[in-house]
């Protein structure tokens, strides 16, 4: 992972939020919210929060008197993720280093992370620190995107951009997003970590998106793949989009578009 791939700033979270999150986020946040609440947890972590999509699914399942806490290493999505969840007082939003967390030992029922895992420089370590802030018998509860192969529009966009830049081809989404999926490294890393019992369960979803240009506008403008193309040709992000879409619109067609997408969610005991 380079360090550029961790920067989700600028226009970056308002258009995440827009396009990625119902595209790709959101019926993870709803099964891993679901989990979360089947647990009956006092106390909730969240690292990696984002624009705060599984906060908005966990407020109507939790009971009232539940403690959660979403953290995130950018300050500007969870500025984002406030303005979208300004009423729910139960929330406490924090900037936080996922590999130090600011929190005493034993102090949550669960923590959860949805598809943060793949970004952490050092995920034992990380790990480490979970299984710290964690009471007894605690769980971890996360979620990473399983090979890109088995997420089609963000193959096929990675594929479409290496034909505008073929000698430097950009790589984030197959280099972060898709490239902690093998279960048994990360059985490996949480065994490292401490933890005892593992479960993982592998979900496909369908993406659907209204056109191929929001798929692309999605993956293009609002991930740091929008730095990587503009690190190549600034003035090349608009042609690099309408290339993407162009690529969709050939396997898709021209209206609403739905393909693949497939992720693990794993369970496991402090």
């Amino acid at each position: 992972m380079l360090e550029a791939d961790k920067e989700f700033a600028g226009s970056i979270p308002e258009s995440y939020d827009r396009h990625m999150v119902p595209m790709i986020f959101e019926p993870y946040a709803v099964d891993l919210a679901r989990r979360a609440a089947s647990f009956s947890p006092s106390s909730v972590l969240e690292t990696a929060a984002g624009t705060g999509v599984v906060a908005r699914a966990m407020a109507s399942r939790l009971a009232p008197d539940t403690r959660y806490v979403a953290t995130d290493l950018n300050q500007a999505m969870l500025d984002y993720a406030r303005s979208q969840q300004p009423s729910d007082s139960r929330v406490q939003w924090r900037q936080a280093d996922a590999l130090a967390l600011p929190f005493e030992d034993a102090s949550f029922d669960l923590v959860c992370c949805q598809f943060g895992a793949m970004f952490f420089p050092n995920r034992p370590a990380a790990y480490r620190e979970v299984k710290r802030v964690l009471k007894p018998g605690g769980r971890l509860l996360f979620s990473v995107w399983d090979r890109i192969e088995e997420n089609v529009f963000a193959d096929e966009i990675t594929t479409a951009l290496a034909g505008i830049f073929p000698d430097d081809p950009p790589r984030f989404l197959a280099r972060t997003p898709h490239g902690y999926h093998d279960k048994d490294i990360i059985r490996g890393d949480l065994a490292d970590a401490g933890f005892s019992r593992v479960e993982i369960d592998t979900l496909a979803e369908e993406s659907r998106a209204p056109s191929p240009h929001t798929v692309a506008v999605a993956y293009c403008q609002g991930t740091p793949l929008r730095s990587e193309i503009e690190a190549r040709d600034s003035g090349k992000l608009d042609a690099a989009t309408d290339h993407a879409t162009s690529a969709l619109a050939e396997r898709h067609g021209t209206g609403e578009v739905s393909a693949k997408i497939q992720a693990h969610v794993i369970v496991a005991m402090a």
